[in-house]
């Protein structure tokens, strides 16, 4: 059993407190030694001194993974609004210098879920910026882009591709229904999906092919609260983010007879890399890293 020090004159370095974010983040000591230019005996070594500043345990680590214990999850929760703070303090110092209009397309799940956290963030750190928001299809939304009327565009893929947007995270994509409806397993599955072109629409329809399971076209939203609504009302099944579900919907699976769906992949594609454009990329970045999404390799 390890032992640590007493800790009362310790002090929570921000450079330990950043290494284990990233570890936790990550999901491993080489991967975020990567992210941080650091070796992996450095970032173990952090780990070590962070762990004994703290005279507790944060990580239980097993010869091939690691699962945060109590203390880490709360050690976690601090350490993410501290290097938050450090990073917003430095901006402040710094005289804000990003100002000016950015132009932001967004598929209407990461406008409707994740935009406004990561406007929050990004508020925080340059107060003197504004937005423009369009919400839409990605694939419209680059179009415009390539016309110059955006500036950067946050959509998802659901396959990896050569495009020249970078992967913020990935995350499971399900089947949701109405959590107080019954589900036949033997009948035609009633689908709520968007209109072509759409990654959810293309990926459905490509796993029940697969299987040869029946469907048919039940409910065709622009919305993504209208698939939603169809889904928790029990009238559709509809494919979405996992990080969408919300009290009214439940998951089907291979129980229900329907097969697994791709990862969906969010991604930024920008149009520049000027200071305003790579500051909302990593506000983006941010949130995705809060929530522990997996980052692909």
């Amino acid at each position: 059993m390890d032992s640590y020090p007493d800790s009362a004159a310790a002090s929570l370095e921000v450079v330990l407190l950043r290494t284990f974010l990233e570890v936790v983040d990550t999901g491993g000591f080489a991967l975020a030694a990567e992210r941080l230019a650091l070796t992996p005996s450095a970032v173990s070594g952090h780990i070590k001194r962070l762990e004994q500043s703290t005279a507790t345990r944060l990580l239980a680590r097993t010869t091939r993974r690691f699962e945060l214990t109590p203390a880490g999850e709360l050690l976690y929760a601090y350490a993410r609004n501290i290097v938050d703070l450090e990073r917003e303090v430095r901006a402040r110092l710094r005289g804000s210098p990003i100002k000016g209009r950015l132009r932001i397309g967004a598929s209407e799940d990461f406008a409707g879920t994740w935009l406004p956290r990561v406007l929050q963030t990004f508020h925080r750190w340059h107060p003197g910026a504004s937005i423009e928001l369009k919400v839409g299809v990605t694939a419209n939304l680059l179009r415009q882009q390539a016309g110059e009327q955006l500036d950067v565009v946050f959509g998802k893929q659901c396959s990896r591709t050569a495009d020249t947007g970078e992967l913020m995270w990935e995350e499971d994509l399900v089947w949701a229904y109405g959590a107080d409806q019954h589900f036949d397993s033997s009948a035609v599955v009633p689908l709520a999906v968007f209109p072509e072109p759409c990654v959810y629409r293309e990926s459905a329809l490509a796993a029940l092919g697969s299987c040869a399971r029946p469907w048919r076209l039940a409910f065709e939203s622009s919305s993504m609260a209208g698939c939603l609504a169809a889904a928790t009302a029990g009238f559709a099944v509809t494919p979405i983010a996992r990080s969408q579900l919300h009290s009214g919907l439940q998951v089907l699976s291979t129980p229900e007879g329907m097969p697994d769906l791709p990862r969906v992949q969010f991604h930024a594609f920008a149009r520049s890399d000027g200071p305003a454009v790579q500051a909302l990329v990593s506000a983006v970045r941010e949130v995705g890293q809060r929530h522990r999404f997996a980052v692909g390799t």
